[in-house]
């Protein structure tokens, strides 16, 4: 029921100490809320708790007996609990990711949680009531035009239908839920948030120290990676218990759901079938001799090594010079590239830049890594990043600003319908970078130049396919692991080792202290198995944008109205107009080819 806050993206790319880019915007939060305790917001906050019971009165054992129109009622009253809702959340939310160490922040953030958990509980009955309606009552009612349009949401509403429990169950778990897995959460967000680094004598917030593994200087580099293995083993006992604790709360829960995999629950709530991610996760991990291991054989020539480091699998190549690139000028780059595929998809993206929808400045306190949060459909999306000049940011801003089109257009379906299953929910992000890389490469005036885009472009690939594969195939070991019993720190070490080796490949050698790296990723925590959403739309980007550049007739029409469909159909029925089929095994080799591609143009440049 309720929004849930803003997951930093894995891809993001890190801060650290900020200034001298130019006018970095803040948010205006003002069309949200214009303050804690503005009037606005203590309304709301009273109307919904008004507008929830009074539903929970007026429907609770009555669903089944309504025809279309009191249900087009019906939906209509629960998509304005929900807009009131997420609209609260989502002021509290970014609000305290502004400041994530204001006490205040916080307290405001969790005392809303909690209101908000105890005005919804009475709908807990809506779900399992809805999908107690039997199929032949259910498909008359959504057969008529006046409901019509919302059946693909109680379709996957419906398809938790053989893992639901009693009513009075899952009320007590939605009660539960803000001591077991939120508070967990928190937990995990206010350690990693806490905690200090020091390299070379200077203590750094982990955004800014995982920054220095992208740094010029090796020993940098070097003296980070230290730090990070140095703090991460000294708090492994507290990540430890978060994970143990996490998985083992979720398989409780699973096995009374009568789930039949830990995966189950996420592929489901993605709306994809479980043989599609078989067949993407096998198509990856069967390509990673051809892509990541290849690529850092490359780069370890390029290093002049031997053997890679980890901390030289993110280090910029000798050839890439070190120059900071100002807000504007990463401004008109996106902007430029969005106008160049649809003036239409730089015209939705500009209002970000000029009203406060874009938070860009490192800030002490402020949530590391970047997000898009859709907030509401009445309202617009607001985009955070922590900008620092690099190219990398150029992409992070082009990646977020996709996810920032991609929720405008789908608004229009409603709060219901606009958010897309994670799947697709990438579509739109990995795009607007793939417009912005094809600008750049487009414009090299060098051999060097070119190499130097290309590279970055297949390590950001590496990063996004290769390496969430290597995370999922990572939480498939750690919950299958966990189910026999508790994980020792060590325990969990071995498993993130295991999967380390075989995506990077032969061309590394691992510091002692590695082994901790896998504490401190916030999907494992906050999102089980959400990671192979990543790789699902970078692989299907890659191949969309290969119909683009076929020049697939009415391309820019197709793809706006795939953006605006939100979550209102399957991912087969959005790639039909373009000629793609997702549970096609060869559709992601497809993808996985034009990274091997990229790669053989970096391999023909050293011959």
């Amino acid at each position: 029921m309720k929004k849930n806050l803003p997951l930093p993206d894995a891809n993001a790319s890190a801060g650290g100490a900020s200034g001298g880019f130019g006018d970095l915007p803040d948010w205006d939060l003002s069309d949200l809320y214009t303050a804690p305790d503005a009037p606005e917001l203590a309304r709301d906050m009273g109307s919904l708790e008004t507008m929830c019971a009074s539903f929970a009165a007026d429907y609770e054992g009555k669903l089944a007996t309504l025809d279309a129109a009191a249900m087009a009622e019906c939906i209509r009253r629960y998509e304005a609990i929900e807009t009131t809702a997420g609209r609260i959340m989502s002021y509290a939310g970014l609000r305290y990711y502004q400041n994530t160490v204001d006490g205040a922040r916080a307290k405001f953030l969790s005392d809303a949680q909690d209101r908000i958990t105890g005005y919804t509980t009475p709908l807990v009955f809506f779900s399992l009531e809805f999908n107690r309606i039997d199929d032949a009552t259910y498909e008359a009612v959504f057969a008529d035009p006046a409901v019509a349009r919302y059946k693909p949401v109680f379709d996957r509403m419906r398809a938790m239908k053989p893992y639901q429990l009693s009513d009075e169950l899952e009320k007590f778990l939605h009660d539960q839920s803000v001591v077991g897995a939120a508070a967990w959460n928190r937990l995990f967000d206010e350690t990693t948030a806490a905690l200090t680094f020091e390299v070379e004598g200077e203590r750094l917030n982990l955004e800014a120290t995982t920054t220095l593994m992208t740094d010029h200087d090796r020993p940098k580099r070097e003296a980070a990676a230290h730090a990070l293995a140095k703090v991460f083993s000294d708090n492994i006992k507290i990540f430890a218990r978060v994970h143990n604790t996490l998985a083992k709360e979720k398989e409780i829960e699973d096995r009374w759901r009568k789930m039949p995999t830990p995966q189950t629950g996420r592929h489901l709530s993605n709306d994809v079938e479980p043989e599609v991610v078989e067949a993407l996760r096998n198509a990856v991990v069967a390509a990673y001799p051809r892509l990541s291991h290849r690529y850092y054989a490359l780069k370890a020539k390029w290093l002049g090594l031997d053997k890679l480091q980890i901390w030289d699998r993110n280090a910029p190549l000798p050839s890439e010079a070190p120059r900071k690139i100002l807000w504007d000028e990463a401004k008109d780059t996106v902007l430029t590239a969005y106008a160049s595929f649809s003036p239409k998809m730089a015209e939705i993206a500009q209002p970000f830049f000029e009203k406060g929808w874009i938070d860009a400045g490192v800030k002490p306190g402020k949530a590391p890594g970047a997000f898009a949060h859709p907030t509401v459909t009445t309202v617009h999306p607001y985009v955070m990043l922590n900008y620092l000049g690099k190219p990398r940011d150029v992409m992070t801003l082009a990646h977020e600003l996709g996810h920032g089109v991609h929720q405008v257009l789908a608004a229009g379906q409603g709060e219901m319908l606009a958010d897309t299953p994670l799947t697709l929910a990438e579509t739109a992000s990995v795009f607007g970078e793939m417009l912005t890389f094809r600008k750049l490469l487009d414009g090299a005036k060098t051999q060097a130049e070119r190499k130097t885009l290309l590279a970055g472009k297949v390590e950001d690939m590496i990063n996004t396919v290769v390496r969430q594969i290597a995370f999922y195939d990572f939480e498939c070991k750690l919950h299958a692991a966990r189910a026999q019993g508790e994980l020792t720190p060590e325990d969990i070490n071995a498993l993130w080792m295991s999967v380390q080796a075989e995506s990077l490949g032969p061309a590394f050698t691992f510091m002692p202290g590695y082994e901790t790296f896998w504490s401190y990723i916030p999907h494992f925590v906050h999102s089980p198995f959400y990671v192979y959403a990543y790789a699902f739309g970078d692989g299907l980007v890659n191949a969309l944008y290969a119909a683009y550049a076929d020049g697939l007739p009415d391309f820019q029409e197709k793809y706006f109205e795939m953006l605006k469909a939100g979550g209102s159909k399957h991912h087969k029925e959005l790639l039909a107009p373009f000629g793609l089929d997702a549970s096609d095994p060869a559709f992601w080799d497809k993808g996985l080819s034009m990274i091997a591609g990229f790669i053989d143009e970096l391999e023909a440049m050293e011959a």
